[in-house]
C-alpha cells in the first residue's frame, strides 16, 4: 500500500457523464488529498478536450497521464481515448489492451486494477451512462473493502449504468451528481483500515485479468482456469467465451481478452449477426453483376443460349438476395437494456 495515499478515487461514465463529472468536479475543494481517476466512453478517433473541461469545472488539475507516470494526489487524470487507464500502487499505466464491454478505455478495468492495489482506500463512483460497464468494477472495489457511490437514476441523464449498479452491487451512497463531490471530501478525509479484505483467489484472477488489460494475450496468461467454457463466441474475434461468476453478476472473457458483460455480449452478438446479413447481401449482389456481366459478354459472341442461362440464374440470385435484404433491414441491435425497457410496468 503506497504510504502517500490514503484514498484514491475512481469515476466511471458515459452517455450524458460530461454533465454529471462537471458537477462533481466542482465539488471537490482545491485542497482535495486524493488523486482522481475518470474513464468516460468516447470514441477513439476524436481527441478528448475533457481534461480541459474538468480543469475549468473546479479547482484541481487535470491531464491526461502518461504510461508509467507518478500518480500525484490534488490532481484529475482522464483516460486517453482508445486507451485503458490502470492503476498500480504507485504509477500509472495507459496500455493499449483488448476492448472490454466493446470499450477501450473500460471502466471495469481501471475500477479493478484500484481495488487490486488501494483495496479498502478506493473509492468508486458510477455516473450516468448506458449499459452497464462499471457494475463488475464497483462490485470489484465493494468486495476488496472499498467505498462505492452511484448517482442517483433520477438524476443522471441515462440512468442504465446507475440501475445496473444499484441492481447488482451492495452500494454505499446513492446521491445526485451536485451532492457526490462534497461526499467524496468528507469520505477521503477519514482514515480507512489499510489493506484488503482477504479474498485470495479473487485477487489472483484480478492479477490476471489486470495484466490482460495491459498486454492481451489471455491464453496464454491463464484466463480458461478461471470459469466456465461456453457454447457463445466472441463478436469481435470469434474466440471461445469463458464464463465468470461475480455473485449476481454474469461476464464473459475471450481467450484473445476481450470481456463482456451478458448485455454488452448481446448487444455486440446481434451486431455482428447485422453485419453478416449486409455481407451476404453485398455478395449476392456482386454474384448478380458478374451473371449478367458474362451474359452481356456471351451475347456479343452469339453465345444467347448460355447467355440465356446465366441470365436467369442472376434473377434467381438477385431474389435470394432481396429475402437478406429484408432480413438486414429488419435487424435489431438488442441489449437488456432495451429489452427490459421495453416491458410495460405493473397497470400499463
Amino acid at each position: 500500500m503506497s504510504e502517500t495515499l490514503d484514498h484514491i478515487v475512481t469515476i466511471g461514465a458515459s452517455a450524458g457523464g460530461v454533465e454529471s463529472l462537471r458537477e462533481v468536479v466542482k465539488g471537490l475543494p482545491a485542497d482535495f488529498p486524493a488523486p482522481v481517476f475518470v474513464v468516460l466512453h468516447i470514441p477513439a478517433y476524436q481527441p478528448s478536450a475533457l481534461p480541459r473541461i474538468l480543469q475549468n469545472s473546479g479547482s484541481l488539475a487535470a491531464c491526461h497521464p502518461k504510461d508509467g507516470e507518478p500518480i500525484r494526489p490534488n490532481r484529475i487524470y482522464v483516460a486517453p481515448p482508445d486507451h485503458h487507464m490502470l492503476v498500480d500502487t504507485q504509477t500509472i499505466g495507459v496500455k493499449k489492451g483488448p476492448k472490454e464491454n466493446r470499450f477501450r478505455p473500460s471502466i471495469d478495468t481501471l475500477f479493478r486494477s484500484a481495488a487490486y492495489s488501494f483495496g479498502s482506500n478506493v473509492i468508486g463512483v458510477v455516473l450516468s451512462g448506458a449499459l452497464d460497464d462499471g457494475t463488475s468494477g464497483l462490485w470489484t472495489i465493494k468486495r476488496l473493502g472499498g467505498t462505492t457511490v452511484v448517482q442517483e437514476p433520477k438524476n443522471s441523464r441515462f440512468e442504465s449504468m446507475p440501475l445496473s449498479a444499484l441492481e447488482q452491487v451492495t452500494i454505499d451512497h446513492t446521491l445526485p451528481a451536485a451532492d457526490i463531490g462534497p461526499l467524496v471530501a468528507r469520505l477521503a478525509s477519514i482514515k480507512r483500515p489499510e489493506g484488503t479484505v482477504g479474498d485470495e483467489a479473487l485477487r489472483k484472477r484480478l492479477k490476471t485479468e489486470m495484466r490482460i488489460a495491459a498486454e492481451a494475450g489471455a491464453f496464454q496468461k491463464g484466463i480458461m482456469e478461471w470459469g466456465e467454457l461456453t457454447p457463445f463466441t466472441c463478436p469481435e474475434c470469434h474466440g471461445v467465451l469463458v464464463k465468470l461468476i461475480e455473485d449476481k453478476i454474469t461476464r464473459y472473457r475471450c481467450h484473445t481478452g476481450h470481456a463482456y458483460s451478458d448485455s454488452s455480449l448481446l448487444e455486440g452478438v446481434m451486431e455482428s449477426t447485422g453485419e453478416m446479413l449486409w455481407q451476404v447481401m453485398r455478395s449476392m449482389e456482386e454474384a448478380v453483376m458478374l451473371l449478367d456481366h458474362l451474359g452481356q459478354h456471351m451475347k456479343d459472341e452469339d453465345a444467347k443460349n448460355r447467355a440465356k442461362v446465366l441470365g436467369a440464374k442472376a434473377r434467381e440470385v438477385e431474389e435470394r438476395s432481396k429475402e437478406f435484404r429484408d432480413a438486414a433491414l429488419a435487424q435489431e441491435i438488442l441489449s437488456t437494456e432495451n429489452l427490459v425497457g421495453s416491458v410495460p410496468k405493473d397497470g400499463e
